[in-house]
This record gives structure tokens, sequence and C-alpha cells, in this order.
């Protein structure tokens, strides 16, 4: 059984627009030293996977800094390996702009020329919002017996009408799809929630794109699986292990606070055979001052603390300096707090410094947040 992956690095870019204002959500920081794409760079590789495309629409240059050639996944092959796949227009076409695709359909029909160079024979197609370690080969492995026509991976969760709005989800009976829900109003109770990841043939996800360009079909959510679930056989595979999803800075800072709990660590960064991978770099330890005060925070290399640190989240060259107080925070590469200063639910994007004597609040429900670069 042969498979090759294909990324969705930018889909939900609007979900979380503070954050992915210059970047992609596939590069987004996460716990101290990882990206977004990390997860699913890994659960594919883990499945023994050795070609993944990546497509990309804007602002992917951190993205392509991150992947590098792919060694850090052991992509760095003379076949296969990894792939950027950039929205395919011409210099002269006036209406460039408005043909950037918006829709997951849409971008698979702008690489449907990867698809069909492609022998494998299985795709696995994923997001990058989704923060688990899923095993993938078993996916395969019962997709293939089940004989469905697509596999979609699954959570069964609790949604309020709030969460609902910002899902895709799924009524089932016997494991078989029979309703499809795509950010519905008014809904909630307890669903098949997507993990915005499936499997189908390769020959099958071509004629579906085939299909679709010629009636020029926009939404894959609505105009292939829900139109499509009395005459296919759509099958889920259930995740029972942690995952969480980012859709909103809410959730973004919720997802992060959570790698504070030793359980979550471990379902996610201790599962035998089933690593994750990201880019590596060498970075001196972090030096601790006598004056530092460190409560149940995870702090990544290169750091100078000399503060008090409490409940944290910081990533690879910050720096809190003498008597700064930090709860509940997630500092981001490179950040700077200085002398005295306070601060409580703050996200700090890169190279953000915070100068003396500085307050700053939020709440976890809207953390208070900086952009790149801002000096306050």
């Amino acid at each position: 059984m042969t498979a090759f992956g294909l990324v969705f690095s930018n889909i939900h870019d609007k979900s979380i627009p503070e954050l992915t204002r210059r970047r992609t959500m596939a590069s987004v920081p996460f716990g101290c030293r990882y990206r977004l794409i990390d997860f699913t760079l890994s659960n594919m590789v883990n499945a023994e996977i050795s070609k993944v495309g990546v497509i990309v629409h804007n602002n992917y240059q951190s993205l392509l800094d991150h992947l590098g050639n792919g060694k850090d996944w052991d992509l760095a092959r003379r076949s296969g390996g990894i792939k950027v796949l950039p929205p395919f227009i011409t210099a002269f076409d006036s209406l460039a702009a408005s043909q950037l695709y918006t829709t997951r359909l849409q971008a698979l029909m702008g690489v449907l020329s990867f698809i069909q160079h492609c022998t494998e024979e299985y795709a696995v197609l994923s997001d990058c919002d989704v923060i688990c370690n899923l095993d993938i080969k078993d996916v395969l492995k019962k997709h293939e017996a089940s004989g469905a026509d697509i596999t979609f991976v699954t959570k069964k969760e609790f949604l309020t009408e709030d969460k609902a709005q910002t899902r895709t989800f799924y009524e089932t009976k016997d494991g078989r799809i029979t309703q499809v829900y795509s950010q519905p109003k008014h809904m909630s109770g307890e669903f098949d929630v997507s993990l915005n990841v499936f499997v189908m043939k390769t020959k099958l996800l071509y004629d579906i794109l085939v299909d679709a360009m010629s009636r020029d079909l926009k939404s894959f959510s609505l105009d292939i699986i829900a139109k499509h679930v009395d005459d296919m056989n759509f099958a889920i595979y259930e995740h029972n292990d942690f995952y969480a999803t980012v859709g909103s800075m809410e959730e973004y800072f919720e997802c992060n606070m959570k790698l504070l709990d030793k359980d979550v660590r471990e379902a996610l960064f201790s599962v035998p055979d089933r690593a994750i991978y990201t880019k590596v770099r060498n970075s001196a330890p972090t030096q601790y001052a006598n004056t530092a005060n460190v409560k149940n925070s995870l702090i990544a290399d290169g750091c100078e603390i000399e503060g008090t640190v409490e409940n944290c989240i910081i990533f690879r060259g910050a720096k809190v300096s003498k008597n700064a107080v930090v709860k509940n925070c997630i500092l981001m590469q490179d950040a700077y707090v200085g002398k005295n200063a306070k601060l409580n639910c703050v996200i700090t994007d890169k190279n953000v410094v915070i100068k003396d004597d500085r307050e700053l609040s939020g709440h976890p429900t809207i953390p208070f947040y900086l952009n790149k670069g801002v000096t306050v």
C-alpha cells in the first residue's frame, strides 16, 4: 500500500487573522518550538509517506524558511520528498488576485497536474488547524479493509452553538456518514467532528476534481460530500486520543495552555514510534538567574529568565527581566519583557519588546495580543 500526502497550509487563515497576517496557518508557532504543520507532516512521515505536497496561497515565506528542504522530517529525497505547490497564475493576468483559491476544492483543482503525476495508490489530505498525534498508517489500513470511497478522521465531541459554527461535522450510522453539516447556525449536540484529515484512492480524487471543474463546483463538503452521501460510501475513522483545533485566538491560547498538563504532553509527544518532528535549531540552554521564580511553565532553549514566570509557554530566545511578573502568557521567539513589567494572559508575537514598568492584561477568552515586532 502506497500513499502520498497533500497539506492545505492556508485554508483556515481567517480563523486567527492576528497570527496569519504575515504567515500561513501552517507556520503559526505552537508549544515553545513547533509550528502547526509539524504535526501534520510528522503524522504522514510516521505512516511511511515519503511524498508530500504543501499547497500554499500567500504569505508563505515563513513556511518556506521553516520547511527548508524537508530534511528535518526525512523528506529531503531524490524522488518524492516535500514539494511546495503555489497557485498557478500568469504575470499578465489582470484577474490574478481574484483567481486565487478560497476553498479546499479550488485549491485541489489548482494542483491537479501534481495529483495526475502521483503514482501512489492512495491520497492522504490534511489541513493544518488540528493538533494531534494521529496513526495514519492505521487509518489507511482501516480504509482499505472497509472498502469505503473516502474515510474521514473524526472525534466524537459535544458542540455548543458557537463551536458548531466553526466546525464541519457528521451524523453517522454504523460507521457510515449519513448527513454533513458545515459551519451551521443554531445547532448543538454530540456529533462526529471532522479533524480535516481524509483518505481516498488517487484515481478517485482525480476523477472528482475533473468532474468538479467541468461543473464549476466550489465546496468539497457541500458540493461533493453532502450531495453524494447516498450513492457513495463515506466512512469515518474515530480518533480516540487527544486533539485540539485552532479556530480562534481563544482556542489558540487554550491549546497552548493545555500543554502544561502532563497527560496532554504525553499524548502528543510520547507515543511510541510516532515522534513529532520540527526544524532543529542549536541553542544554548536557558539561563535562570538567582532572582528567577518559575512555576508550571514550558520554556524553550536560549532564554534568559530573571523574573517571575507562572503558567507560561515561552519560545526560544525570550528574555524576562528582573522583577518582571509574567503569568498565563505565551511569549514567542525573541520576545523581551522589561524590568518591573506585569503581564497576564498576553500573547506576544516574535521580536516584541515590552519596556520597563509596563502592565498588560487580557483574559483567557480574549487574550491580549501584540503583533510581530511591536514595542510597547
